[in-house]
């Protein structure tokens, strides 16, 4: 082989590999990209394949953004909260950042004190994604973001391939798709969406909502599963029948950030989460997902954040509905299992209903 040839191989393989060992490649930059179908629109960055916004009209037609979020790319590059992002390789906590598979132990980037969450201090919220497919027309605007996730990557085994497919579809519906495939090793997988929603448009707090769950996962001081899964009857955690939000979370400390059980056979057939009705504005949000789980979170920890046209976020300004598998399953043998092996692909399904009344 010529000197020439060898050099010029020996370049494509520095820099396939710093392709592929970054997560992303190189030449991938940071856009702004949307989807509009009639006056139903949503934005989103690379960045963490992030929703930065979506607008849909109320009872009366006025458009308005129900998305928290910020104005620039800049805001989530700097962000603490996970406004809008996928969150993973493994969304929720894992205790002591750690957990053993198959006879080996693993060590992870704990970055809540000596826990991990949502993937750890550069989890799939802080990389970016590479734009695979952008289709703004037609009967369903799809974007889809792609990203390589390398073996040892915040402490987690093996090569991951993943995807996160965004579509619009008819009467106001967004259909989200996040695929996971194990190419070389065992590992866990558990992806979540984590848009803050506010359906009164930055202008409401008192939401009625319905969660369809019987049961969830209580948490110890560290908001660490115990490993139980207890019925939600007599607890401030009930939504069975829709209730105000307000009704209920003076009986906790700092409000909701809690996992549910979905009701349902322990398949990953597609059922209704939840159910958000903001009465002054008219809109109704319902999701539907695949998942067991659903996380309900209501911006607890959301102090003083400088948001979008000027807006500072509190705590409870916004509410997250992150459909997942159980947290912290990794460590609790009775929660179901998170581990996708090679050869097998991890989906996860939320479909995203908006309408008036």
């Amino acid at each position: 082989m010529a000197k020439s040839q060898f050099s010029l191989l020996l370049c494509l393989s520095i820099v396939v590999g710093f392709g592929f060992l970054s997560g992303s490649w190189a030449k991938e930059t940071v856009g702004i990209y949307e989807l509009n179908k009639g006056n139903f629109s949503v934005k989103f960055t690379n960045w963490g394949a992030t929703i930065m916004s979506l607008v849909v009209p109320d009872k009366h037609g006025k458009l308005a953004d129900v998305v928290l979020g910020y104005d620039r790319v800049m805001g989530y590059k700097n962000d603490s909260v996970y406004f809008g992002a996928i969150v993973g390789r493994v969304a929720n906590r894992i205790a002591g950042a750690q957990f053993t598979l198959d006879g080996k132990h693993y060590k992870l980037v704990a970055n809540e004190g000596k826990n991990m969450l949502h993937g750890g201090s550069k989890g799939f919220s802080d990389v970016i994604w590479e734009v695979k497919k952008h289709i703004n027309k037609g009967p369903a605007p799809r974007i889809v973001f792609a990203y390589s996730s390398f073996d040892g990557e915040e402490g987690f085994p093996g090569n991951l391939s993943v995807t996160v497919s965004y579509t619009l579809l008819e009467d106001n519906q967004l259909d989200i798709i996040m695929k996971a495939k194990a190419l070389n090793k065992a590992t866990p997988v558990n992806l979540a969406q984590h848009t803050y929603w506010n359906l009164g448009g930055h202008d409401s707090n008192g939401v009625v909502i319905q969660i369809f769950a019987s049961h969830y996962t209580p948490v110890d001081g560290k908001l660490i599963p115990t490993g139980k899964v207890v019925s939600v009857k007599g607890t401030p955690y009930d939504f069975l029948e829709p209730h105000a939000i307000n009704s209920k979370m003076d009986k906790l400390p700092n409000g909701y950030d809690i996992n549910y059980a979905l009701n349902g056979s322990l398949s990953h057939k597609m059922r209704t989460a939840a159910i958000v009705y903001d009465k002054k504005s008219g809109r109704k949000m319902e999701l539907l997902t695949n998942q067991l789980g659903v996380q309900f979170y209501t911006g607890n920890y959301l102090n003083g954040v400088k948001g979008k046209h000027g807006a500072v976020y509190q705590a409870h300004a916004g509410l997250c509905f992150e459909t997942q598998g159980f947290p912290d399953a990794v460590n609790h043998p009775n929660f179901p299992s998170q581990i996708v092996r090679p050869g097998h692909t991890y989906k996860h399904h939320m479909l995203f209903k908006f309408s008036t009344h």
